[in-house]
């Protein structure tokens, strides 16, 4: 039996060598002395007795034994050698009794290569053995900036609350998610009846996932699982049967595959202009009344975002009496969503609008449920391909808002109140910001944050003596407040000068056109797999600056002079020469930003004093919107 299984590892170890050969690679096992970083940059660590994954056991300690074993430990010596006898040996003995002496091996970047016991380890990767038990001495190399040495570092933080080495990540911060993915704090350790569970849901998932095709997806299994836990939660996942798993990564192949494309977002940076063809222009039509559904997180009584979403429904509904119905669900929470979402699709709903960033994993749940139903996120720099996200330039407004904000200056003071430091957010910042300093070279704007612990906004005004404020986007109607927008403080009262516009109505109708009019399925490319996000601006009259009759004349001209230059893409914000609080972003005057890079935005512009805050230092109610969208969520 044993020469007869060596017959079949050989075919398979030969057969691998080959494949090796043709793509120009190494053909035999990996040596970790050729690998080792150089001496005095590492040292070494004894884990002790470990079971090892055998999908981790890359290759050999030394060069002596490399050339018996092809890249996949099948051995590649002829049938008649010494060798050849005492691996048939080790074969019939793990068939007649198990081979129980562990293996002695080094792990170096979560990669395990064999000291003592690689016809073991070759015997085992044969018959499929899951995992080998070994004692093992771990090579730390010396901290680096170095992608591959950052994940490992997060490992090894990982390792100790939670001794797991068979799930890799190819994106930092994917450590610290997976143990938030289920429910644990950072740093908190793991007991043995949770590595037990893990384990074997772990073991059940790649599973299902490798049987589905895993193995020709350019990610890890431990991607494709943290993606799914994030999506459908730990606890709700973990408790499904084998086909229930089975039906459920099914239907969430396409993000699987979306993982690979690096996040890249397919950007609409304006409204489908493509043509229906003539002959189903001419058919008639009889499509049903369409119904939609808009998702709030709060009140339009209580959140000026809201309400201004709220003004864009009721302008579909005066744009479209007869076409379409709407229905809006407020005060939706993490916890509700779900159902509500539900709720929209039972009474009937074939479009749903879910309004803020942190509703964008429900939506996604809820887009891979029900394929017939079209569900679209507002969020930023979103990567799934289940839903559709949208969100307007409004950094195009605040641009001129800075300007208006840098005329209007008595003191060359001038305060920014952001509320969450997320995509989009930072580029309003520094678009106002660079506006003010076109104006007013002297300008400087002093950023503080809504959503910041212990702050005094209206002590900081004085303290900074501030003589132009730029504070929320649009009036609350139930608090009848005049600070928004622009405004000066005159006597204690704020004094209105201009507002940023979010014309959610015209954006909503613009893509609601592409429904009825059949062009929407243009913009969804059957060869990519990338995500498709709505970034639309003033070009698409979704994003404008009204002006305030406090403005002298000269400004208000100005102000209309550069909308009109950014509204037919002649003028960037973000083009020339470009300094950053740290020092030179770009020293090309004729170069500007990609989108990609303006909505990704993590610093801020010279004339800016303040800073971008950390997840701990903001309020709870900012948590779960920055989890989603944080510029720095890494780090949180």
């Amino acid at each position: 039996m044993g020469r007869e299984d060596y017959s079949k590892a050989f075919r398979l170890g030969k057969k691998d060598y080959q494949a090796r050969m043709l793509r120009g690679e190494k053909p035999t096992l990996e040596v970790l002395d050729d690998i080792m970083p150089d001496k005095g940059s590492y040292y070494e660590m004894p884990l002790g007795l470990v079971q090892i994954p055998t999908e981790r056991i890359a290759g050999t300690k030394t060069i002596g034994r490399s050339t018996s074993f092809a890249g996949n430990f099948m051995p590649i010596l002829q049938e008649d050698t010494e060798f050849a006898s005492k691996w048939s040996s080790l074969s019939t003995s793990h068939i007649e009794e198990g081979i129980r002496d562990p293996i002695k091996a080094y792990e170096y970047m979560n990669k395990f290569y064999v000291l003592e016991g690689n016809k073991r380890v070759s015997v085992m990767k044969y018959f499929g053995v899951v995992s080998i038990p070994g004692n093992v001495t771990r090579i730390v190399p010396r901290r680096s900036e170095e992608k591959e040495n950052r994940l490992y570092y997060e490992f090894m933080e990982f390792y100790q609350a939670a001794p797991i080495n068979y799930v890799w990540f190819s994106q930092e911060g994917s450590f610290s998610r997976l143990q938030k993915a289920v429910g644990k704090e950072p740093g908190q350790t793991w007991n043995d009846d949770e590595l037990l569970t893990f384990s074997a849901f772990y073991t059940r998932f790649c599973s299902e996932y490798k049987a589905k095709g895993g193995n020709k997806l350019h990610i890890t299994p431990g991607d494709a699982f943290l993606s799914f836990i994030t999506l459908y939660g730990y606890k709700e996942t973990e408790e499904k049967t084998t086909n229930e798993l089975k039906a459920l990564i099914a239907k969430s192949w396409e993000e699987f595959e979306l993982l690979q494309e690096d996040q890249d977002i397919d950007l609409k940076m304006n409204p489908n202009q493509e043509k229906k063809p003539l002959h189903s222009i001419l058919l008639p039509l009889s499509s049903p009344k369409m119904k939609i559904a808009f998702i709030y997180e709060k009140t339009p009584g209580t959140s000026a975002w809201t309400y201004a979403h709220e003004l864009g429904r009721l302008y579909l509904e005066q744009t479209f009496p007869d076409e379409l119905q709407t229905i809006c669900f407020e005060n939706a929470t993490l916890d509700t969503v779900d159902a509500q979402i539900q709720d929209a699709i039972d009474l009937g709903c074939n479009l749903i609008f879910t309004t803020t960033p942190a509703f964008v994993q429900a939506s996604v749940k809820a887009a891979i449920a029900n394929r017939e139903v079209r569900i679209l996120n507002c969020s930023l720099n979103t990567s799934h391909r289940y839903i559709r996200t949208y969100y307007s330039r409004m950094h195009e407004a605040k641009f001129l808002m800075g300007a208006i904000a840098g005329a209007m200056s008595e003191n060359n003071r001038l305060m920014y109140i952001a509320d969450y430091p997320i995509y989009g957010s930072i580029a309003n910042i520094n678009a106002f910001a660079l506006g003010a300093k076109m104006i007013n070279p002297r300008a400087k704007v002093y950023l503080e944050w809504s959503t910041k612990k212990d702050v005094d906004l209206d002590e900081r005004i004085r303290e900074t003596q501030s003589s132009c404020i730029s504070g929320r986007d649009m009036v609350i109607p139930e608090e009848a407040s005049r600070f928004f927008g622009i405004y000066h403080m005159d006597g204690g009262y704020p004094r209105n000068l201009a507002m940023p516009l979010y014309h959610w109505g015209k954006f909503y109708e613009q893509l609601i056109r592409t429904i009825m009019n059949g062009t929407w399925k243009y913009d969804d490319d059957p060869t990519s797999t990338k995500a498709i996000n709505y970034w639309w601006g003033m070009s698409a009259g979704v994003v404008d600056v009204v002006c305030s009759h406090h403005l002298p004349i000269g400004t208000k001209r100005l102000v209309e002079l550069l909308k009109a230059t950014i509204s037919s893409e002649l003028f960037n914000p973000f083009s020339g020469i470009l300094y950053s609080q740290s020092g030179v972003v770009t020293d090309d005057p004729d170069s500007s930003l990609a989108p990609e890079e303006i909505m990704t935005m993590d610093w801020l512009v010279e004339n800016v004093i303040g800073s971008i805050p950390k997840k701990e230092e903001l309020k709870e109610q900012a948590v779960p919107v920055i989890d989603q969208q944080g510029v720095n969520k890494k780090e949180g």
